[in-house]
């Protein structure tokens, strides 16, 4: 069986292009510990309004750029950015749009009031991300998840990507944080997820209302294997997790984190080591 090289990172938050959380952090430290393990990788994350681009020297693909993504019936723009931290040797690539990123903050406004459209942007950045690997033309073995602005990807990957040569062998890992959002989605919310090879069978999860459990729990099942990422997270998303048979990692110490996952991919990827 082939090694499980290459790691995609379909992450929420990195630092320093946000401020320091656990998830930013993680988004930071993890890619970097992965490659320097021998797995190459690569690493997304949305161009949310509060990154400062000249600062931090983002500068637009324009190869990549340029499709226009459909959802609820009207064309959004999708712009791929890149930079580098140089420290850690690693390139992030942004999901941007003027509707949904772009001089907007992440979950929630200035004011601390969450955006009425979040569940439109998981929907853009899932497809964004997956299009772009796409053109890409790269086969990443594990496709590791964080964050509840990537809670689609599994789905997306499984059902209406799954004959794509980028994500047919893929194996996908999503990590469970303490964080999570108070206003539920819109009811309309599995209406506008369906696409070729997903129908509403596939949604049946999604009941009403559609709150952070219910969306990490969609996440869940269309992945391989579950990360307990922060010390305390949603007891119900977990024991969903436990209760349809997904292999979970543990939470862990930080200093043993990126060890304990690497070998995780390996255990997800059907080679668990003696």
């Amino acid at each position: 069986m082939t090694k499980a090289n290459k790691v995609l990172f379909i992450t929420q938050e990195i630092t320093p292009y946000v401020p320091e959380t656990e998830m930013s952090l993680t988004g930071r430290h993890l890619p970097q510990a992965i490659q320097e393990l021998g797995r190459e990788i690569r690493t997304f994350m949305p161009k949310w309004g509060n990154i400062n681009e000249r600062r931090n020297q983002l500068h637009e693909v324009i190869r990549l750029s340029g499709m226009n993504l459909i959802i609820d019936d009207t064309d959004h723009p999708l712009i791929i950015k890149v930079a580098s931290i140089q420290s850690a040797r690693m390139q992030v690539y942004f999901i941007d749009n003027d509707d949904y990123f772009q001089n907007r903050l992440q979950a929630t406004d200035e004011n601390g009031v969450e955006y009425e459209d979040n569940d439109a942007r998981t929907i853009f950045y899932a497809r964004g991300v997956l299009e772009t690997v796409k053109k890409l033309r790269w086969c990443p073995d594990i496709i590791h998840c964080h964050g509840w602005i990537s809670a689609l990807a599994p789905l997306y990957i499984k059902k209406a990507y799954k004959d794509e040569p980028s994500f047919r062998d893929a194996k996908i890992v999503f990590s469970l944080y303490e964080e999570d959002f108070k206003q539920p989605f819109h009811p309309d919310y599995p209406n506008k997820l369906l696409l070729k090879g997903v129908n509403k069978k596939d949604l049946a999860v999604l009941k009403a209302p559609i709150d952070y459990a219910t969306l990490c729990k969609l996440a869940v099942e269309y992945s391989d294997g579950v990360v307990q990422q922060s010390l305390h997270v949603n007891p119900e998303i977990l024991e969903y997790a436990k209760s349809i048979g997904k292999p979970v990692l543990e939470y862990q110490e930080p200093d043993a984190f990126a060890e304990a996952c690497n070998s995780f991919y390996d255990l997800v990827a059907g080679e668990q080591q003696e």
